[in-house]
């Protein structure tokens, strides 16, 4: 009767372990935070044999150190490594300085091995060198009696790390004794899930990693483009995520009860280094255009020769004139003044062309008319310009014309086409739409899709601020000068005026001076 209650004690003992070991993994599964899931790792091990103390050491990249951890002792009340800082202790080496590998230590041995060691006391144990356990020992007044040390193998069978565990301890009596054989099979179940868990966030960790850094070099290949733009998109980044982190930290205002977690930043940021992905298919010589006449290259060194050849041709006319009369005064003044004449318009035409002044119908007309000036080439007579010249010197301001301005604002659609495409992981779904409409309006006359208002999402309307705050202030762009920040402002507050950006944003912005603390970053 006595041996049948041992038995349904034990019976129930062994589930109370596999139902906790069961919790413990739904737990380690469910941490994201690669920290506090090695302090998981490490406490619950603990727990789970009543360890007095215990350290985890991590495999090294090319596998030829174990890395301390987490180290953890109730009795010195020690805490290192993890979310309490770095641990500056030397790892343990694999292998010894003759290239042998090194299993003098206990911890590299249960790796090399794979095999768990149970040890009653240290200090009495043989194969082992625990000179570096005794000086601890010595130095923190402790005594290491008990230890279990066991490799955490995950579901490829490699080694990646190694749990120690130091003195045992009756739950009862709180004396330091053995580690069961029992609490060592637990254990290396433990360490097994531990491994897995561990191994699984690295891996997402690591695709995450990939994700981003293949997402920042695809918009450097995108600012390489231009050596006009380089740098836009990290700038628009970095500005995107202080205003969304400031979003988070005020407590008042409209922003107060609004709030963005980890994932939802980084799903913001990534959406902010791609938001002019679409560029990739605008040819460089749009994206470049520094001057009106500008294609391949400026043609606007033409028309000077043009006008170089009338001027010739008229110094020509009018010196085979005189010869026939006697010369007067009058002719060598009209002659000076129309000479005048060709220069003033070669000038007027030359600043026209860079796209910095506005052009109105007055100086639309003067093109026209400086337009019908003949040349001679190859004995056919042509005008100054022709109908392409005309159009493009004729744009109001900037340098694009009506089917460039086209082509660069068709960048927003094929950036939401080409990130639609991509199966982003579900907590980023939405990438696509935050980083193609930053050039929406509030008042719904934005691009690429009329979106108006809230149904412009608030990641959308940071971006869209970020981008024109950049692009207003930047100082590499060929068509104008970079503004100072409050001549920024006051265009911006226009903006804001006529419902292009977002008003509650912009007066956030201005309130918290977030550019002040972006101008540090750049």
């Amino acid at each position: 009767m006595r041996m049948e209650k041992e038995s349904e004690s034990g019976s129930y003992t062994h589930t109370g372990h596999i139902k906790r070991l069961t919790e413990i993994g739904l737990a380690l599964s469910a941490e994201k935070n690669i920290n506090r899931l090695m302090e998981m790792i490490l406490s619950e091990a603990r727990a789970f044999t009543n360890a007095d103390g215990g350290t985890l050491y991590i495999m090294s990249d090319d596998e030829s150190k174990l890395i301390f951890t987490i180290i953890q002792n109730d009795s010195i009340n020690v805490r290192m490594g993890g979310t309490q800082g770095r641990i500056t202790w030397p790892p343990v080496k694999m292998k010894n300085d003759d290239g042998y590998p090194n299993h003098s230590n206990v911890s590299s041995h249960a790796a090399i091995t794979g095999e768990a060691v149970n040890i009653d006391d240290v200090y009495s144990a043989k194969g082992f060198n625990f000179s570096g356990t005794k000086k601890f020992d010595r130095e923190n007044r402790y005594r290491s009696k008990s230890m279990m040390v066991v490799p955490m193998r995950n579901h490829e069978n490699e080694i990646i790390g190694v749990l120690q565990l130091i003195n045992a301890l009756d739950p009862k009596t709180g004396e330091v004794i053995s580690f069961s054989p029992e609490s060592q099979e637990m254990t290396l179940s433990l360490a097994s899930q531990a491994a897995v868990a561990l191994t699984n966030n690295q891996l997402i960790h690591d695709l995450e990693s990939l994700l981003e850094s293949f997402i920042k070099t695809i918009a450097a290949a995108i600012d390489e483009k231009s050596p006009y733009t380089g740098g836009h998109i990290r700038r628009v980044a970095q500005l995107t995520m202080a205003i969304a982190h400031k979003i988070n930290e005020v407590k008042s205002g409209p922003f107060a009860g609004t709030g963005f977690s980890a994932d939802q930043l980084k799903e913001l940021r990534m959406a902010a280094w791609l938001h002019d992905m679409g560029k990739i298919t605008t040819p460089e010589h749009v994206i470049d255009k520094a001057k009106k006449l500008q294609t391949v290259y400026d043609r606007f060194n033409e028309i000077k020769a043009r006008m170089e050849i009338i001027k010739k041709d008229y110094l020509i006319k009018t010196g085979a004139a005189v010869k026939n009369r006697v010369q007067r005064e009058a002719d060598v003044k009209s002659t000076q003044k129309e000479i005048k004449k060709f220069d003033e318009e070669i000038r007027f035409l030359e600043k026209t062309n860079t796209g910095t002044v506005y052009i109105d119908n007055r100086d639309i007309a003067r093109i026209k008319k400086i337009a019908k000036r003949k040349w001679k080439l190859n004995g056919r007579i042509k005008p100054l310009l022709t109908k392409d010249e005309i159009s493009n010197l004729s744009v109001p301001f900037g340098t694009l014309n009506k089917k460039e301005k086209k082509i660069i604002t068709n960048h927003a659609a094929v950036t939401k086409k080409m990130l639609s495409q991509i199966p982003f992981p579900k907590k980023m779904r939405r990438i696509a739409e935050y980083a193609s409409a930053h050039h929406e309006k509030m008042d719904g006359t934005g691009y690429p899709t009329g979106l108006k208002g809230n149904d412009i999402t608030l990641q959308s309307r940071i971006i869209a601020l970020a981008d024109i705050f950049e692009a207003i202030t930047a100082k590499d762009r060929p068509y104008k000068k970079g503004k100072s920040v409050p001549e920024v402002l006051r265009i911006m507050k226009g903006m804001v005026k006529d419902n292009y950006i977002d008003a509650d944003l912009f007066e956030l912005f201005v309130k918290e001076k977030i550019y002040r603390n972006y101008s540090r970053l750049v």
